[in-house]
């Protein structure tokens, strides 16, 4: 965990992230990204939407509200069975999640055959915090509530009169308005089955979370891809979004293969042929950041029981009529950012007592691509900044004047930036520049005029 308390230091020191309303206490698991943190987030995001929408056929997004009919989450199932089993600490009065209390004593224990939590019923779970004597992790002590189910989503009020009748909910996923917009999408866009519906949004739940810094949190943000397929198909399109998923970790994201893993729903829901998650493996072990569900008819068939409006799919070749199968490719960006700074933290040893910290993310995604450093602010400024303008054209550009050229080298390095371009004297009469690789530290000499293409290709 060593590793993770200097990755939150960083986040906050370099503005990466930053505590949720720390000038009046904070709130608990809430967080506010900084210059740094919206640019890699953004990043991360773009580089979904370009892979999963804007390069698979017959593919379009959406941008669903995040208030929606209460009838949506009755339907769906949310209402009557999306909660989560909490614990109270009799002696200090603090509330656990019992999975979380069972996972967390496994791991303290090294048990050698840990028992999978969502395997168990509510008394299993119960008797096995009995049995082993569980301790609360606040206190120590081991007196225990029976296990209560609460529901995780936020509730508020529409309109001036809080009563039943107004309840709404902040959604706790992204998906239903991709299932509720099912033939308005269709119908607009001539879509012929299969095809998929793209969707980033905000998305809220009302958990106990067990720290981990921004792993899990009441408010997230998710990349959801639901596709539309046959039931004869639909094991086979599982199956390639699975292998999809993973090379959007590897090839577009930058996490390295050794660090990531499926690990198979060892129980699944009655309409579900198939769910896999995509695990990282984080300072406080594996954790997931995303998965693969194959959903059938469950999700578009409630919704037309319920809403006795029809969600089938015409062939407009057969003329049959049926319910189309779901296989959903679902994304946690917060936790896919928080796995690209764990990946890329290094600590490099330059010389004896020289240790160089830097962030070593995969360049198209970075916050940064390139660093604008004037050698000397003397003489060199009109430069840098026409080269600045050139270069924020095409690239997301910072400009650092401050300090030694080594002390600003080191704070590109620290918040992943992988080009720095410095402006030296020379410039001013061969119209070239030095660019310094940020992983390798080697430096060229390269012709203003070639400088972004030289840039661009090394934006891999």
């Amino acid at each position: 965990m060593e590793n993770l308390d200097k990755i939150i230091a960083l986040c906050k020191s370099r503005g990466f992230i930053f505590p949720g309303s720390e000038i009046y206490g904070g709130l608990a698991n809430t967080w506010d990204y900084g210059p740094l943190g919206v640019e890699l987030k953004n990043n991360i995001k773009a580089a979904w939407w370009q892979y999963f929408v804007r390069e698979c056929k017959n593919s379009v997004g959406l941008d669903g509200g995040i208030l929606m009919n209460p009838s949506v989450w009755v339907a769906s199932g949310h209402v009557g069975g999306f909660s989560d089993p909490l614990m109270d600490c009799k002696a200090c009065k603090t509330r656990h999640r019992a999975d979380n209390l069972i996972n967390n004593f496994q791991k303290t224990q090294k048990t050698k055959n840990p028992i999978d939590p969502d395997t168990l019923s509510v008394n299993q779970m119960e008797e096995f915090v009995a049995t082993n004597k569980v301790p609360c992790p606040h206190c120590a002590k081991q007196d225990w509530t029976g296990i209560r189910q609460f529901n995780l989503m936020f509730k508020t009020n529409r309109g001036v009169v809080e009563d039943s009748a107004s309840v709404v909910y902040l959604r706790p996923e992204t998906a239903q308005s991709q299932f509720v917009n099912f033939t308005n999408l269709q119908r607009t866009s001539r879509l012929k089955i299969p095809f998929g519906v793209g969707q980033i949004g905000k998305a809220f739940r009302n958990e106990i979370t067990p720290g981990n810094f921004t792993f899990r949190t009441i408010e997230f943000e998710q990349m959801e891809y639901q596709h539309f397929t046959t039931d004869e198909k639909s094991l086979d399109d599982y199956h390639m979004f699975k292998t999809k998923a993973m090379e959007f970790y590897i090839d577009r994201v930058g996490l390295r293969k050794e660090n990531l893993r499926f690990k198979d729903h060892a129980t699944l829901c009655h309409y579900a042929k198939a769910a896999v998650d995509a695990e990282f493996l984080f300072p406080f072990g594996f954790g997931e950041i995303g998965g693969t569900h194959h959903r059938g008819t469950h999700d578009l068939g409630s919704h037309q029981k319920c809403s006795c409006k029809s969600c089938e799919y015409v062939d407009p070749s057969t003329g049959d009529r049926f319910i189309p199968t779901v296989v959903e490719s679902s994304h946690g960006c917060d936790r896919i950012l928080l796995a690209v700074l764990c990946d890329a933290y290094n600590e490099e040893e330059i010389a004896k007592d020289d240790i160089r910290v830097v962030l070593k993310i995969k360049p198209s995604i970075a916050p940064y691509k390139v660093a604008v450093l004037p050698l000397q602010k003397k003489g060199l400024t009109n430069k840098s900044d026409e080269l600045f303008a050139q270069l924020s054209k095409n690239f997301s550009t910072t400009y650092d004047d401050a300090g030694s050229i080594g002390k600003r080298y080191r704070r590109q390095d620290e918040i992943g930036t992988p080009f720095c371009v410095t402006i030296d004297y020379e410039t001013l009469e061969d119209n070239a520049v030095t660019i310094r690789h940020r992983d390798s530290m080697k430096q060229e000499r390269v012709k203003i005029k070639d400088l972004t293409t030289t840039i661009q290709k090394y934006l891999v």
